[in-house]
């Protein structure tokens, strides 16, 4: 393998001119420039990362963590995707570190990437709390960007969708269509998602006087298959609905099949909605109503922010993104009373 000084060599430079060149510190005429390039490309020299890094300071990166239990769906292939692609935009890679399953593991992820010298990090945490994520904001230089999870203290340090808030407008859309008994398939209820999309439900309920119903919520997991288990529950304790909303769009399909299968037409007889407006949703039979995330344009505030900040810029300002319902053919009017 070709070292530094073949290079000079080769080039007719110095040393130090092949690493200016390398580095971008530096004059470097644009003749020797070219020679060391040439010379370079024709040895077949790669520099040291790692070295070169600690002298710059500055690896080109940024990190990305994400739990694995959050990897299914395509939610998160088009996080991974936007992330990946504005990444590129910016002339950086990008470095994903799984979560895995708890906190303390999101938090070696974090390390790693740390570790690593990314100039940034994102992180989309499922286990982490708040004032845990606060606390690693604080104690690092690097800059760190939370996704969908809004700060207490670092509020220009997150980006995030009022899960709890789009949940309710949609159930409220719902009841002004005439919906009065509405089931609901939750998330995980561990996941902060999945919480504040049950509690939006709720609150749309006790907004217009609807009593609650127990049994007309099931809980999910995020699957198809879950969904579709779901509706099993919620047809054999003998509850009648004539509204559907699942906490995402896997399992407001799952929920669709399964209505089919036991005779029951949507949204002739029950409106069906879901959360994330994944691509699929519009090509769906009915085309499936559901709460748009706006995940791109998430994504891109956090990486917008990160540049900012590594560029030496700050901000004092939070960055909430309002979700809003999609209204397709799976809704109808409800019953008259």
């Amino acid at each position: 393998m070709a070292t530094m000084l073949e290079v000079a060599k080769r080039a007719g430079v110095s040393k130090t001119t092949v690493s200016r060149v390398l580095s971008g510190n530096g004059y470097v005429s644009l003749e020797a420039k070219e020679r060391v390039l040439q010379a370079i490309e024709e040895s077949g020299y790669r520099p040291n990362l790692l070295a070169r890094n600690l002298a710059t300071k500055k690896t080109q990166t940024l990190g990305l963590v994400v739990t694995n239990t959050l990897y299914h769906g395509v939610y998160f292939s088009e996080l991974l995707s936007h992330a990946a692609r504005m990444t590129e935009d910016q002339g950086r890679r990008l470095i994903l570190a799984d979560g895995k399953h708890s906190a303390d593991e999101e938090r070696e992820a974090i390390q790693y990437l740390l570790d690593l010298r990314c100039d940034a990090i994102i992180i989309y945490p499922r286990f982490l709390s708040v004032d845990e994520m606060d606390e690693i904001i604080e104690s690092h230089s690097q800059p760190i960007m939370v996704l969908n999870r809004r700060l207490r203290k670092n509020g220009s340090h997150c980006v995030y969708s009022d899960q709890q808030a789009s949940s309710q407008a949609a159930v409220t859309q719902l009841i002004e269509l005439g919906h009065r008994d509405i089931a609901f398939i939750t998330g995980s209820l561990d996941s902060p998602t999945g919480a504040e999309r049950l509690s939006g439900y709720r609150d749309a309920l006790a907004r217009y006087a609807i009593p609650l119903r127990e049994s007309l919520i099931v809980k999910g997991k995020w699957t198809a298959a879950s969904g579709a288990e779901g509706v099993q529950q919620l047809l054999a304790s003998g509850n009648t609905f004539s509204a559907l909303v699942a906490s995402n769009d896997d399992m407001a399909i799952g929920a669709i099949k399964q209505l089919h299968l036991q005779g029951i037409n949507v949204p002739e007889q029950v409106s069906v909605i879901g959360f994330d407006d994944v691509a699929l949703a519009p090509w769906m039979v009915p085309a499936l109503s559901s709460v748009r995330v706006p995940v791109t344009e998430m994504v891109k505030e956090a990486i917008n922010r990160l540049i900012f900040m590594l560029d030496g810029g700050e901000f004092t300002s939070q960055s909430a993104f309002p979700g809003e319902l999609i209204r397709r053919e799976s809704v109808v009017n409800g019953p008259t009373f």
